[in-house]
């Protein structure tokens, strides 16, 4: 049996994941993804720039230890005209008091003469006396050679002797940048390959690719099979400008596709990969975004099937549309329901909410064709599979009465506050009846509250104010996502709401309504997401 080779993974998402425009991790955030990183195997994990900023200091400062994932200080080597001992940047890098640490250095003649102003000779210099001072001092040393492939297409001679230097100083990886991401795989290919041939040790090596013509993983893919043993990347992609190489994608194919599989063996274990879609939306939690439905591997339309065509086919055998198993990645299977399925979808998505699909009267063809009219009027339940289960459970005669609106009424209103700043004040409204009680109940919503939807989240704080027996299930329930559009234009516009719902358990549900007045989508939209939360926690009518 063949042994594999070893190959590392080296995540850069608290350094230069945290270049993305309009992201800026706390401590704390700090502190969970770099758990995160380790729970699922990560070799290195890049902290940050000690002495860049606060943040990146306190985090340092904390000495946390995570396993047997290494925590690597960034930085940059010695300036030019001081000593690697009286560098003030460099030994910021040192006193973080990490066992690793990742240095970057030019490797493409014109930014060493035209961003740096010095000779050619002056910049290898900066880089060897750094790294052999780390070395002396016990480290790990990684370095990053910026711009390395834009340097080897412009002076390849120069570009591998920065490399050579770099080893031959005691560095112990020397990671290759496609810092504009501009690079094809082919160029990937071909540059690794002839470093190998000029002697360099390819198991020495690593990737660093940015995203700028969306082929960061394919060239840390490609870097792979021509030589290098390690990978660096972020989650979700994060990085400056178009992101970096995606962890969240590079992962599963190291793991899953035979190419990589029969050949190389990560810190990532099969079980850990299971994780992989839970860290990628815990890492959207983080930055408050909603996660990527259409995200490779980990999306939640990554393994739906929509045509009735693949719905049939896929309940006959899942390999029939499906190139992995999602489970495997933590994900699941969708069969979602629109104008374009057939019986097959809507068996099995009846089947996966609990709903008795029994067809002896016909009924299963009725719904599909109140399904289909439904969207021709702006309906879109392949993207609110909880508002499509209310709407069969309605016409299959499956939905129990919990409460009705009897009324309401949403009212905004802008004002001045004592110093003069403007401020819209949105109340709602609600008469409820449970039983054969009625309540009113009253909630008001400001737009200085960040989290805040205006009036339709004074709706939301209304119906759910007093559900009497109900109210404990409910709780916990919280607004997470807000989208609206209109789905045709002029004075017959229709608006489609779409509302994302999570409980205090991370289950997150959508839900749908459609009407000329947002309000009323809103509205439609909010009553069925209670009403699946009901249904899911076993709440019974009462009578």
């Amino acid at each position: 049996m063949t042994t594999k080779e070893r190959l590392y993974i080296y995540d850069t998402t608290l350094r230069d994941g945290q270049q993305t425009q309009g992201v800026t991790f706390s401590l704390d955030d700090k502190l969970r993804i770099s758990q995160l990183l380790s729970d699922i195997g990560i070799d290195y994990i890049e902290g940050g720039w000690p002495g860049a900023n606060p943040v990146d200091s306190e985090f340092f400062d904390k000495r946390v230890e995570f396993g047997k994932t290494r925590l690597v200080a960034f930085g940059m080597t010695k300036r030019f005209g001081r000593s690697v001992e009286n560098d003030e940047t460099l030994a910021q890098v040192i006193s973080a008091g990490t066992s690793v640490i990742c240095l970057v250095g030019k490797s493409h003649d014109f930014h060493v003469q035209k961003a740096l102003g010095i000779s050619l000779d002056e910049n290898v210099e900066l880089i060897t006396s750094s790294i052999k001072y780390l070395k002396s001092l016990g480290k790990e040393v990684h370095f990053d050679a910026e711009h390395f492939f834009d340097g080897f297409s412009a002076n390849k001679s120069y570009a591998v002797s920065i490399v050579k230097e770099a080893m031959s100083s005691g560095a112990d990886w020397v990671v290759l940048c496609d810092t504009n991401g501009g690079c094809m795989p082919d160029q990937v290919t071909a540059t690794v390959k002839t470093l190998i041939q000029e002697g360099i040790e390819g198991s020495r090596l690593g990737i660093h690719a940015h995203n700028d013509t969306e082929n960061a993983v394919a060239n840390s893919l490609a870097a792979v099979q021509a030589g290098v043993r390690q990978i660096q990347g972020t989650l979700n992609g994060l990085g400056e400008r178009c992101g970096n190489a995606n962890l969240i994608s590079i992962l599963p194919t190291l793991l899953l596709k035979p190419l990589f599989a029969e050949r190389f063996i990560t810190g990532v274990t099969f079980d850990n990969l299971k994780e992989i879609t839970r860290a990628s939306r815990i890492m959207d939690d983080v930055l408050n975004r909603v996660p990527n439905r259409f995200a490779p591997y980990v999306g939640s339309s990554a393994f739906a099937h929509k045509a009735g065509l693949h719905a049939n086919a896929i309940l006959k055998s899942t390999e029939t549309y499906e190139h992995i198993n999602p489970e495997l990645v933590g994900n699941e299977r969708i069969i979602p329901v629109s104008n374009q399925a057939g019986l097959s979808n809507l068996r099995e998505k009846l089947q996966q909410a609990g709903i008795n699909v029994n067809d002896d009267n016909g009924k299963l063809s009725m719904l599909l064709k109140e399904i289909k009219d439904k969207e021709s009027e702006g309906y879109s339940f392949d993207s609110a599979s909880a508002s499509f289960e209310i709407f069969a459970r309605k016409i299959l005669g499956q939905m129990p009465n919990f409460f009705e609106v009897k009324r309401y009424r949403v009212t905004t209103e802008r004002r001045k506050d004592t110093i003069g700043n403007t401020k819209t004040l949105s109340e709602a409204v609600v008469v409820l009846k449970i039983g054969d009680k009625e309540t009113l109940s009253v909630s008001e919503s400001m737009d200085e509250d960040m989290n805040d939807l205006g009036p339709v989240n004074a709706l939301s704080k209304a119906i759910s104010k007093d559900l009497g027996h109900y109210q404990d299930i409910i709780d916990g329930v919280r607004l997470v996502d807000f989208k609206v559009r209109i789905t045709s234009g002029g004075t017959s516009a229709v608006t489609r709401v779409l509302i994302d719902s999570e409980d205090e358990k991370g289950l997150r549900w959508s839900t749908l309504g459609v009407s000329a007045n947002i309000l009323d989508a809103s509205f439609q939209a909010l009553l069925d997401s209670i009403n699946w939360k009901l249904i899911k926690e076993g709440a019974t009518q009462i009578d």
